[in-house]
C-alpha cells in the first residue's frame, strides 16, 4: 500500500468519503435541534477539504506543526461555536471520530493484497484522528468556559440592579456576597446611573448581603468614595445588629458614612438632605 495513502483517500475519493462520513454522522446521534443538516454537510466538506489540503503539503501527521495550522483554526472554531450552541463534548468529539469508520472502509478496499500495509496506514489515520478529536475536545471546553464566564459576568450584572427611588435618589440593592470583581462591577453600574440621572444621594442597601467583613467593608467604601468623588453623597442602609456588632469588632470606621438600619429609613434622611419630605413630594404629585 502506497506511504500517502491517507492523502490519496482524501484527493481521489473526497466526494465518496464525504458521504459516506456525513450518512455516519446523521444515522447516529446528531442533533436535528441544535444543527440543520445542511450546516452539519457543509462543516463536514470543510473538514475533509482542509485535511486533505494538509495531508498534500507531505508526509507530516503532526497537528500542531504548521501545515496543520488551518485544520486546527477549522476545528477551534467549530468546537467553541458547538459548545454555544447546546452540544456535550463527547457530541462534539464524535464530529471527529466518526470519520473512522468511512476512512477504513475506503482504506481496506484501496489496500488490496496489501493487509501489512493495510494496517501501517489504518494505524497512522487512527492516530491522527484521536489527536484531531482530543484538540477538539479541549477547543470545545476552551469555548464552555468562555460561555460559562460570560453567564457569570451577565449574572453579576443582573444582580446589581441601579434603580431611581425618587428624582436626585438611586438606590443599590446589593444581594450576595462582595468580592473585588463585582465591586467593580457595582462601582461601575452606580458612576454610570450617577452620570446618567445627575443623582445627589445613592442609597447601598446591604439588607441581602449575608456577612460583613474587612474585605467587603473596604469594597463599600470605595464604592462610597468613587460616588463622591461623582458629585454624589452615599447612604449605606440594611445595617443589622449582626453586622454592627461585626463592624465594630473588626475596627472598621464607617463613621463619615451615614447608615440606616433599613432602606426606608435611608430614604427619609435621603429626602431631608435634598430639602424634602415624603409628604411634601406627594403633595407635588398631586398638584
Amino acid at each position: 500500500m502506497a506511504t500517502n495513502a491517507l492523502h490519496t483517500i482524501f484527493n481521489q475519493h473526497e466526494q465518496e468519503l464525504l458521504t459516506l462520513w456525513v450518512d455516519a454522522q446523521l444515522g447516529g446521534t446528531f442533533r436535528t435541534d441544535l444543527m440543520k443538516e445542511s450546516e452539519l454537510r457543509e462543516q463536514s466538506r470543510e473538514f475533509i477539504s482542509l485535511t486533505r489540503q494538509a495531508l498534500g503539503r507531505g508526509d507530516n501527521y503532526d497537528i500542531y506543526s504548521a501545515d496543520w495550522e488551518r485544520v486546527r483554526d477549522f476545528l477551534a472554531e467549530t468546537s467553541q461555536t458547538r459548545a454555544f450552541q447546546g452540544f456535550t463534548p463527547t457530541e462534539t468529539a464524535v464530529f471527529v471520530l466518526s470519520l473512522k469508520d468511512a476512512l477504513f472502509s475506503l482504506m481496506q478496499r484501496e489496500a488490496g493484497k496489501d493487509p501489512v500495509g493495510l494496517l501501517t496506514q489504518l494505524t497512522r489515520a487512527m492516530r491522527l484522528l484521536d489527536a484531531l478529536s482530543l484538540y477538539t475536545t479541549e477547543m470545545f471546553q476552551k469555548g464552555r468556559n468562555e460561555v460559562i464566564a460570560r453567564q457569570q459576568q451577565e449574572l453579576l450584572e443582573l444582580s446589581t440592579p441601579v434603580v431611581q427611588l425618587w428624582r436626585d435618589i438611586l438606590a443599590l440593592p446589593l444581594i450576595g456576597t462582595l468580592d473585588s470583581s463585582r465591586t467593580q462591577i457595582v462601582m461601575e453600574s452606580l458612576l454610570q446611573k450617577i452620570v446618567e440621572t445627575g443623582a445627589a444621594i445613592a442609597i447601598i442597601d446591604i439588607t441581602g448581603v449575608p456577612t460583613v467583613d474587612t474585605l467587603v467593608a473596604q469594597h463599600l467604601l470605595k464604592t462610597v468614595a468613587a460616588a463622591r468623588l461623582m458629585g454624589a453623597d452615599c447612604i449605606i442602609s440594611g445595617i443589622r445588629p449582626q453586622i454592627a456588632q461585626t463592624i465594630v469588632h473588626l475596627g472598621v470606621d464607617l463613621s463619615a458614612v451615614t447608615t440606616k438600619s433599613t432602606l426606608a429609613d435611608a430614604f427619609v434622611v435621603a429626602l431631608k438632605r435634598l430639602g424634602t419630605t415624603v409628604e411634601a413630594e406627594m403633595q407635588k404629585i398631586k398638584r
